[in-house]
């Protein structure tokens, strides 16, 4: 009796330990790499951008990445769009984010 438990259990623990090894490998394959192919040059306000992320360098990716979300017609999904960090225009629009960030924090 105490072999079909133990043969359940294990099973059990397997099954679990590939579950979440799969989940490790898709997160790990994600991140470890560049998110920008290739980047936005053209200028544009500001006032569309409803998120901004900053990726620094590091070993997954030798560039700085800046990805924003761009706000389109109501009730859609934002476009996501990969700027390039060395345009003047985009150094701005980054400052102008930390700005807000420092104002929005007590």
């Amino acid at each position: 009796m105490t072999s079909k438990l133990d043969v359940a259990l294990l099973a059990g623990f397997v099954l679990c330990a590939a579950l979440c090894k799969v989940q490790f490998c898709q997160w790990w394959l994600q991140e470890l790499r560049c998110q920008c192919i290739k980047t936005h040059s053209t200028p544009f306000h500001p006032k569309f951008i409803k998120e901004l992320r900053v990726i620094e360098s590091g070993p997954h990716c030798p560039n700085s990445e800046i990805i924003v979300k761009i706000a389109t017609n109501q009730g859609e999904e934002g476009k996501e769009v990969c700027l390039d960090p060395t345009a003047k225009w985009v150094q701005k629009v980054v400052q102008v984010f930390l700005k807000r960030a420092e104002k929005q924090d007590p």
